[in-house]
């Protein structure tokens, strides 16, 4: 059987102890070895990441070759097909409407009784850098999610990595994505060290003031180290889906969700959580069937064995703090009453309600972002958005009415922390 069946009260410490804030995901001796990484980077730049490609990814390369040309762009648009093309199109116009939206909603302006005026607005970082997994892998969709926010928020320089194919070339369908979604420049080169190259530097690649993107352990682990210098989005681990479903869940839309999850890596958490026990086993017959015959089958068959759990909850109140304490990376609400469950969940990175909203459909093109705190953070960190990419400031003019009538507030805290010149600054305003 590549799947348990629990009840939530047997299977808590073990559905949790790997959560964050439980268990730090990286350990000491990860940490070393990606540190020596980065410490090769910074010393000897362009040179490293190319000894670093060869060990890692197994291609030679010549340190012009490290950023990808125009001419490799272009043919890269004869590699793919216009439905291709078509479809990173429409995805990129869905997430950069919701993006859109959500600037929008960003700044105000005010002015209060003591004509204090406050102009609260945004602006751009001024570079980014989005590590896009690849290799032998192909992650279009990881451009777009990570490139559009950050061209909604005019951030004016993006940056690219990715590590190459055995045969040296970027996947063709991933550097048209990075065209069309406006990426400025793009690298071959993945893992820490390119993480290192774009926190740092080297001869051929300028640091950026931001990095984001998922990635494998020694991507989330240079990240963690580089985060004292440059600040990063948030820790993204293996994907994870939790699914709460009721007695009206179909068991065939969980049975494919559970292994559409799988289906990433053997890393991959799939969870279901049903408060019937006829849905439990409805469910692990349906997965049971369909291992037989699905795409991927070994890969789907070793995260489920990993992975995977069913548990049942005596009822949605137990199931909803089970939940909020798993912090799920995707939670599917497929139950009678979908939108009262979903507000009560705080932790979850993204809630997904209904029969119609599976995993898959915000993988790729319903607006929202994929990129999600996993692993438990989704307590403490968003989904990644244009709000990563903007900082926001407060312009602010007062008058001397506010002045004569904060004066003596501010001269008593002033003296308090024994900082008098604060209110001898504003005293000498109120003299003329």
């Amino acid at each position: 059987m590549p799947i348990k069946v629990l009840k939530i009260s047997e299977a808590r410490k073990l559905a949790l102890e790997d959560r964050w804030p439980r268990k730090r995901w990286l350990n000491e001796k990860l940490l070393a070895y990606v540190r020596e990484i980065i410490e090769d980077v910074k010393k000897r730049g362009d040179i490293a990441l190319i000894d670093l490609t060869a060990k890692f990814d197994g291609v030679k390369l010549k340190v012009d070759q490290l950023k990808v040309s125009r001419e490799e762009i272009e043919e890269a648009y004869d590699k793919v097909s216009e439905k291709q093309i078509s479809a990173i199109k429409l995805a990129k116009e869905r997430v950069e409407r919701f993006e859109r939206k959500i600037l929008a909603q960003i700044g105000f302006k005010y002015e209060d009784e003591l004509g204090v005026k406050i102009h609260w607005e945004h602006r751009p970082i001024r570079s980014v850098g989005c590590y896009i997994p690849g290799g032998e892998a192909s992650y279009p969709s990881t451009v777009i999610m990570t490139v559009v926010p950050a061209k909604v928020a005019g951030v004016p320089r993006i940056v690219a990595c990715s590590p190459p194919k055995r045969s040296g070339e970027i996947d063709s369908l991933t550097l048209v994505a990075a065209d069309l979604c406006g990426v400025d420049e793009f690298y071959r080169v993945g893992g820490a060290q390119a993480i290192a190259a774009l926190a740092y530097g080297t001869e051929t690649i300028n640091p950026v003031d931001k990095i984001v993107g998922p990635g494998n352990r020694y991507v989330l682990a240079a990240k963690s180290i580089v985060s004292s210098d440059v600040p990063i989005d948030h820790p993204a681990g293996p994907s994870e889906i939790v699914i709460l479903a009721d007695e009206e869940a179909c068991p065939t839309y969980v049975a494919w969700d559970m292994i559409a999850q799988a289906e990433h890596s053997a890393d991959s958490i799939a969870i279901l959580v049903t408060t019937s026990m006829r849905i439990a086993r409805l469910v692990l017959e349906k997965i049971m069937q369909l291992l037989n015959t699905v795409p991927n089958r070994d890969r789907v068959r070793a995260a489920l064995e990993r992975k995977g759990l069913i548990l049942v909850a005596n009822s949605v109140k137990e199931a909803v703090e089970f939940v909020n304490e798993f912090a799920p990376e995707h939670l599917e609400v497929i139950a009678e009453k979908a939108h009262e469950i979903a507000e009560q969940i705080n932790s979850a990175s993204l809630i997904l309600v209904g029969n119609c909203t599976p995993v898959s459909l915000s993988d790729y093109s319903l607006g929202t972002n994929h990129v999600l705190p996993t692993g438990g953070f989704g307590r403490v960190y968003s989904h990644l958005s244009v709000l990563n990419f903007i900082k926001y400031v407060s312009i602010v003019e007062a008058s001397k009415k506010a002045l004569r009538e904060l004066w003596e507030g501010i001269r008593v805290l002033a003296e308090s922390e024994g900082l008098p010149n604060h209110a001898l600054a504003i005293g000498e305003r109120l003299k003329n």
